[in-house]
């Protein structure tokens, strides 16, 4: 798998961050939140538990470039930390009996890239840029909603818009994003929609993108969306790319799997 090539690049994201101090989080930390924020967090259950300083995650899934194209079978293991923002996400990609794509995305410091080998040797992407930059961290805003207590950091702002809905915005190195969480009654996140760049035609082009949930499940006893379909909205219909299903996460565990 691709992770033999990013296990330096998640021992450096998580270096030390086991020493750092932790507290519980209460639900006075949660009081200057918006009212939908704040019934999400609770029916996560993070209330009286350790905040999270780091993830680490398994899922599965398929993909597709097209919109009639062929689903790809998928499976990655992910790597967050939450005090200074990043993740690393290693992923297979089957195209064929015999052919197998591997990729790094990577968020480390305010700056993403991207890059995709067959075989794990012989690349085929290396994207970088000021808009790989926003997109990452518009996919780390995003993918919040699987480290819920996330929402507490000072690098995210939170407005709300009506009972079942709020702006999220985060800053960080210099570079914003914000993008809107939708909940229904009970505190569940049905869907997040942001603007992230999107390459048409080989250019880059800001577009609607986002994540629709389909199932729920508790890990480690905090709730989280566990099926997800990640979709660029379009103006007339919706791209659906990839329908991921988190398999296992752990919070709190600096290391590789």
């Amino acid at each position: 798998m691709f992770v033999k090539n990013g296990e330096n690049q998640v021992a450096n994201l998580l270096e030390g961050i086991d020493k750092e101090s932790s507290k519980t989080i209460e639900r006075e930390d949660m009081k200057k939140l918006p009212s939908p924020v704040q019934k999400w967090l609770t029916n996560t259950n993070v209330i009286g538990k350790e905040e999270v300083k780091t993830v680490r995650l398994k899922q599965q899934g398929r993909m597709r470039t097209e919109k009639n194209g062929k689903w790809l079978p998928t499976k990655g293991e992910q790597y967050f930390s939450i005090s200074e923002p990043g993740f690393i996400w290693i992923a297979d990609v089957k195209m064929a009996p015999l052919v197998q794509l591997s990729g790094i995305d990577t968020f480390i410091a305010g700056t993403g890239k991207m890059k995709i080998k067959v075989f794990s040797l012989f690349p085929v992407v290396d994207a970088k840029g000021p808009e790989m930059d926003s997109g990452t961290m518009m996919r780390y805003l995003a993918e919040m909603m699987w480290y819920p207590s996330a929402a507490l950091k000072p690098y995210i702002k939170w407005e709300e818009i009506d009972g079942t809905s709020a702006k999220a915005t985060m800053e960080y190195n210099g570079i914003s994003v914000s993008g809107v969480f939708y909940f229904n009654e009970k505190g569940d996140i049905l869907r997040f929609v942001g603007k992230r760049y999107r390459e048409v035609n080989g250019k880059y082009v800001l577009s609607d993108w986002g994540a629709i949930n389909k199932e729920f499940k508790e890990f480690n006893g905090i709730r989280i969306p566990s099926k997800s379909d990640v979709t660029w909205f379009e103006k007339d219909e919706e791209f659906r790319w990839f329908e991921v299903e988190i398999t296992d996460i752990q919070y709190n565990v600096p290391s590789l799997y």
